[in-house]
């Protein structure tokens, strides 16, 4: 079992533990869950199915209550209704301070169970217990919890982290292909942004079989990037912004077209190639690193051509990115393969990105 830990400002530690087959091991954790006396698990209605049952299962040798709370799936479930809803199951559970959560799923339902945990009660335990690619490499990590407003993406939330993080790359095998492809995005922003070797290992794979093969090593290297860049800079006040690399293009497609035409990851794609055709033009990255990012995204399914969109829908959109401060927006740029850094927009040219 590989293991890191995240320690951030706040003095709070975050456990983040890494080996295939974890999820069957869950009841050998009773240094994690054993003094609870109740324990809530959120997960949707897809990974529900399959997992609830598991995990439930062996969470109850503990001795204490194990409840089970499901939502619906994907985006349109990140959103202020769906926390309250929560609350009131929490509510009716008899959940105190004393009790966790216990979050199994994608980025939504980690998004959203770190969320109710951090404000039900003014703040209880939670475990990240993450079943999509992107969740493990990214979203599980980082103390980042929160929901959608209909006129944005994350803008109401809370940095508050998880107890532990329990990553096994075998809930991989039960994952679509679509959305295997979709937490590639996240992958290679890990490369672009600090690893070239990890970006030219990506290129290197031709099947999947000897994707998957690495899958547990890929992931804690992610995560080790991850977990450096937050533990300098948790409130994302300096270096946290280079994982936002692709990220503000990325946020306004999903905006746009209601979560439901793009995912996580094929928005980021599509903004990652974008931004770096920009800083392709303005003479920040060589055109052989653009041409490379093409082709990875390309080899992985990822898409990379923006949308046709009404750049004044674009412009009511982008000035609610959180990236702002007053009139400049901070954009991570990539300037070879491996680094990133910083630009500064002022708003007024901001919508040049779409162009």
């Amino acid at each position: 079992m590989k293991k890191l830990t995240c320690s951030t400002e706040i003095k709070h530690e975050t456990e983040i533990y890494i080996e295939s087959g974890l999820k069957d091991h869950l009841f050998e954790m009773d240094h994690l869950f054993g003094s609870y006396r109740n324990l809530v698990v959120i997960t949707d209605k897809n990974v529900g199915k399959i997992y609830m049952g598991l995990v439930k299962k062996q969470l109850k040798s503990f001795g204490g209550n194990v409840y089970g709370i499901v939502i619906e799936p994907g985006e349109v479930s990140k959103n202020l209704a769906t926390v309250e809803n929560i609350y009131y199951n929490l509510s009716e559970y008899g959940v105190t301070r004393a009790d966790a959560i216990v979050a199994v799923g994608g980025g939504v339902v980690g998004d959203i169970a770190g969320f109710a945990a951090a404000t039900y009660l003014r703040g209880i335990d939670y475990f990240q217990v993450p079943t999509s690619l992107l969740a493990q490499v990214d979203s599980s990590v980082g103390d980042k919890t929160g929901v959608d407003l209909n006129v944005g993406k994350n803008l109401v939330g809370a940095f508050y982290p998880a107890r532990a993080v329990l990553v096994d790359p075998s809930f991989l095998g039960t994952l679509d292909d679509h959305f295997l492809m979709d937490g590639m995005g996240e992958v290679v922003k890990y490369g672009c942004i600090s690893s070239s070797k990890l970006f030219i290992r990506l290129m290197g794979y031709q099947y999947q079989e000897d994707l998957m093969e690495d899958m547990e090593d890929i992931i804690t290297k992610c995560l080790q990037i991850k977990r450096n860049v937050v533990e300098e800079d948790e409130r994302e006040s300096g270096i946290r912004r280079i994982l936002n690399f692709g990220h503000t293009i990325g946020h306004v497609i999903e905006t746009y077209f209601g979560y439901g035409t793009y995912t996580h990851g094929e928005a980021v794609a599509i903004g990652m190639y974008n931004i770096t055709r920009m800083s392709n033009r303005e003479g920040i990255t060589p055109a052989e690193d653009l041409n490379n990012l093409g082709v990875i995204l390309d080899t992985y399914g990822l898409p990379t051509e923006l949308p046709e969109m009404d750049m004044e829908k674009v412009k009511e959109i982008l000035k609610n990115d959180k990236k702002f401060e007053g009139d400049i927006l901070n954009v991570c740029v990539m300037p070879t393969i491996g680094s990133a850094e910083i630009v500064r927009v002022h708003k007024d040219k901001a919508i040049q990105l779409f162009m």
